[in-house]
């Protein structure tokens, strides 16, 4: 017999309650708890404009209206609970944004699990010769040196493990300290419930193709959830964050020299772009110039 509630319902989001979705090797997210809706979301907004805001807008065009104009806290009346499983490194990545609610295995009661990343072939590359923290993804590397460097991991893990067994077990040392010489490949998990708009912010930053792809793809499997959880609330993110493209003061002042017939050159020296900054401008532009592009 299905549970009654007086709760509101998302129902893009029901049926992915309790499922294991898999990322990467041996990880996965599982969304286990959600409260809110869309609907939620304009009524948190409409108690704080009044009743006659209903006659002003609908629940979406409210809704996208709270998004484009970055009125947060309506957002905030949205929550999710999920259970992930991930290398340590990537959780240390994760912890880094501190808004959210976080329980994690503790590797002081448990015996560690015997589970280690080792990443798929694709993954394995160089580092990147102008990107300090990121890998070269345009230099391709032979299939043989990409499986000697898992064939590495695996080795190395399967060694470091033996030790933590021998330290834990046979010798009786406490688990506390015989975790100390585990690699930060070790899979852990944990419980991390977050509001929507701080899990919209988190999403923004790790979606990004600059994002190391390891959290990346943790992040598009939450993202899948959101979008059938809050479908209007995602639409709008989408709209004025996710495929946005912001401007900068500087930008904003070359857009209205270009506008005007200005020369790029000229534009771009006159509104003070240069270096890094430049570049990403005419990154910019190169976006714009596609979206204008008839669509086949």
């Amino acid at each position: 017999m299905p549970a009654v509630t007086a709760r509101t319902l998302a129902p893009g989001a029901e049926p992915l309650l309790g499922q294991e979705v898999p990322v990467l090797d041996l990880g996965f997210v599982q969304a286990l708890d959600y409260m809110g809706t869309d609907e939620d979301i304009v009524q948190a907004a409409r108690v704080s404009y009044g009743p006659s805001t209903r006659q002003l807008h609908d629940d979406r065009g409210l809704l996208r209206y709270l998004m484009r104009h970055r009125h947060t806290t309506p957002f905030e009346m949205c929550e999710v609970k999920f259970r992930c499983k991930m290398p340590i490194f990537v959780a240390r990545q994760w912890i880094r944004h501190r808004t959210a609610n976080v329980n994690e295995m503790s590797l002081r009661y448990s015996e560690a699990p015997d589970e280690f990343y080792v990443p798929r072939l694709e993954h394995v590359t160089l580092q990147s010769s102008n990107n300090k923290q990121g890998r070269d993804l345009e230099t391709e590397l032979p299939p043989e040196l990409r499986e000697q460097v898992r064939a590495l991991m695996r080795a190395r893990s399967e060694q470091v493990y033996a030790d933590y067994q021998q330290l834990a077990g046979e010798l009786g040392i406490a688990r506390e300290l015989a975790r100390t010489v585990l690699p930060v490949s070790l899979y852990t998990q944990w419980i991390w419930k977050i509001d929507l708009h701080n899990l919209l912010h988190f999403l923004d930053l790790r979606l990004d193709p600059h994002a190391q792809i390891e959290i990346r793809l943790f992040a598009e499997a939450m993202a899948d959830f959101v979008r059938a959880w809050v479908p209007v609330a995602w639409e709008a993110f989408t709209d004025y964050r996710r495929e946005a493209i912001p401007l900068s003061r500087l930008e904003a002042r070359a857009i209205g020299l270009l506008l005007t017939g200005t020369p790029q050159l000229e534009a771009t020296s006159a509104a003070g772009l240069k270096g890094r900054e430049l570049q990403e401008f005419h990154d910019k532009l190169a976006r714009l110039r596609a979206l204008a592009e008839p669509s086949s």
